[in-house]
């Protein structure tokens, strides 16, 4: 079973992603592997340099996500920009891992992707499990783990789909505003709904 895990800005979904991985079930993070196509020498990292100027990177050439990011949640047009250069390569690269562990034996393998229902993948899956919170928590949550003010964390959080609208869209939805225990109470019944443990 192939499962899409996503969730919005500051709901958590990182957490419950902590929790299947301790349950020994793969789970490929595109966030993760959005960094490393981003790394220097990448054909990513090349292109965007090109497009958004030097201006984007640290001193020793790596590149600057903060800054990249305070550009591209302002400006919806250098946003998709960023978004066709990277977006293809994190989707193949995520791919060829998930090949790599189905041919290890893995019946089971989760691929976390924040942007889920924002690039219309939902049909890619065989279910889609989503990490929600209430908008009050999610602000709370993102002010306190980034330290940014509060208009760019409602900018961050206005970039993504509504969290009321993506719950619709989703097979099952653990809701994350609780307890951790609760939390990963709610994760185990789905899972043993779906017949992966």
């Amino acid at each position: 079973m192939i499962i899409g895990l996503t969730g919005s800005i500051a709901t958590g979904k990182s957490t419950v992603a902590k929790m299947i991985e301790e349950m020994n079930i793969p789970v490929i993070d595109a966030d993760k592997i959005a960094r490393e196509v981003v790394e220097p020498g990448e054909n990513a990292y090349e292109q965007i340099v090109e497009y958004f100027g030097k201006d984007i990177l640290f001193p020793d050439g790596t590149l600057n996500r903060k800054k990249l990011g305070s550009i591209v949640f302002q400006d919806e047009e250098k946003r998709n920009v960023l978004n066709s250069i990277v977006h293809p390569v994190i989707r193949e690269r995520m791919d060829e891992r998930k090949e790599e562990y189905l041919a290890k034996g893995c019946k089971t393998v989760v691929l976390d992707i924040p942007l889920l229902f924002e690039g219309n993948r939902q049909n890619e899956f065989d279910k889609v499990l989503l990490v929600a919170v209430s908008e009050e928590t999610q602000l709370k949550r993102l002010l306190e783990r980034d330290k940014m003010g509060k208009e760019d964390a409602l900018n961050r959080i206005r970039s993504q789909m509504p969290i009321k609208d993506k719950i619709p869209l989703a097979d099952a939805v653990i809701y994350n505003d609780g307890t951790m225990e609760e939390t990963r109470a709610q994760l185990v019944a789905i899972l043993k709904k779906w017949g992966v443990i």
